[in-house]
């Protein structure tokens, strides 16, 4: 099963209120949870209104970037020319983060409600789910949630009478982590290779099949309906003006407590860390710790009084990402930890793009080089100079989410590197 789910608080369980509770992942039982109210508030309003409700709510898109949500909605065309998608984004890659694998395991039908009140809102007839290609067991429960509300009118045609129809597929992917991003998710969908394209045209230009598609993460369309359900106002009275809500953390790494919380955006990380999960094991501290996920820069324990909200990470030369922190304690050494992150990016770089494949196999070779302990001074030279190169070069931001954590580890930890390298001179000699 994972990670226990757990919740900070009593008033922060938008998302995680059902987590744990198997009698509401039926929709009988999702139904005496108040399920698919929302649905029918929103099928009572115009699409412009539920995207004003959602822009006012000031939710961010939760899968990484953070773009504001209502207004990625109404980039789409108002008046439809053909059809619209929505594409709901379950390729959930990242290493560190399983909060969407949690959503669509214990609440597929609020995934299920929230795509079809966003896909209203875009004016959208097609759903698809784009799920992970090693979440069989979770595919199975969301497949069967699919059966049941089509089976009950929620899908389908003339939804609740509503004069509405819109149809949902879920679409098993062959496991591929570039399919998280949103031009490498649609070639995939479309029978292509994962491979993302140049923007423009954006996908609310031209997408899924050469329509207009609007492309978001499942945890951001799980909470789309708490807030049609109770306003713009309620959700803000969470986290910040920048970064309202709430968000889902996965917390691992060298922790007394890793799993899934749900917490206010806006507390501290050292809070998160240290009294939230319970800090590193046996009274140690925390040596470092990637926020967001592998894709961020390193943090050290002197920089945890952050705050966790967009903006507060950015000041503290990070980035909230998938809030996904992976926690490495004293007793972890920095370097393996990164050549293990190079490595993973370099499997999964699509090819396309000369610095990303070349780029990516290189610093992997010179890192293993520098751990063996054959490295040598001018490879750290070497590094930073393969951070240029690949930084802001490429088709997608793959090849970036290498150098963020590299550079922050050459940056803050350079006497490790420094380290190997003088025991292997001290070895030659």
């Amino acid at each position: 099963m994972g990670y226990p789910y757990r919740h900070a608080s009593e008033t922060t369980t938008i998302l995680s209120r059902y987590m744990g509770e198997p009698e509401g992942r039926p929709l009988s039982g999702w139904l005496e949870r108040g399920g698919y109210e929302s649905l029918r508030t929103a099928l009572d309003l115009e699409p412009e209104q539920i995207t004003t409700i959602v822009k006012e709510s000031g939710l961010r898109g939760r899968g990484g970037a953070g773009f504001p949500t209502g207004l990625k909605w109404s980039f789409m065309p108002q008046q439809p020319a053909g059809p619209h998608y929505l594409c709901a984004n379950a390729d959930e890659s990242e290493p560190g983060a399983f909060k969407d694998r949690e959503i669509m395991r214990w609440t597929p039908h609020l995934l299920i409600e929230g795509c079809l009140i966003a896909a209203r809102a875009i004016r959208a007839q097609h759903i698809y789910v784009y799920v992970r290609g090693e979440y069989f067991p979770v595919t199975r429960i969301l497949n069967e949630a699919v059966v049941e509300a089509y089976e009950a009118g929620y899908i389908g045609e003339d939804i609740l009478g509503s004069g509405w129809s819109c149809d949902l597929t879920v679409h098993l992917g062959a496991g591929a982590y570039i399919a998280g991003e949103e031009t490498g998710l649609m070639s995939s969908l479309m029978g292509g290779r994962a491979e993302p394209w140049m923007k423009p045209p954006f996908p609310a230009q031209r997408g899924v099949f050469g329509a207009p598609t609007t492309v978001n993460n499942v945890e951001t369309l799980a909470s789309v309906p708490g807030i049609v359900a109770n306003g713009a106002a309620w959700y803000t009275q969470w986290g910040t003006e920048k970064s309202p809500g709430t968000k889902l953390w996965c917390c691992s790494g060298h922790l007394s407590k890793p799993g899934n919380y749900e917490l206010e955006l806006g507390l501290p990380l050292r809070d998160v860390l240290y009294d939230v999960c319970g800090g590193p094991p046996e009274g140690r501290r925390v040596k470092a710790v990637l926020p967001g996920g592998s894709s961020t820069a390193f943090l050290t324990d002197d920089e945890l009084d952050c705050a966790t909200t967009y903006e507060g990470l950015q000041e503290a030369g990070s980035a909230l990402g998938t809030a996904s922190p992976i926690v490495l304690d004293e007793s972890a050494s920095i370097v393996p930890a990164m050549r293990r992150i190079a490595q993973f990016y370099a499997h999964e770089s699509c090819g396309q793009c000369v610095q990303c494949r070349e780029g990516t196999a290189w610093i992997t070779k010179i890192l293993r080089r520098i751990e063996e302990g054959e490295g040598e001074p001018r490879d750290i030279d070497t590094l930073y100079d393969l951070c240029e190169q690949l930084t802001g070069r490429t088709i997608c931001v793959l090849a970036d989410s290498v150098v963020f954590p590299l550079r922050s580890s050459l940056d803050k930890f350079r006497g490790e590197y420094e380290a190997l390298m003088r025991r292997s001179s001290a070895v030659a000699t």
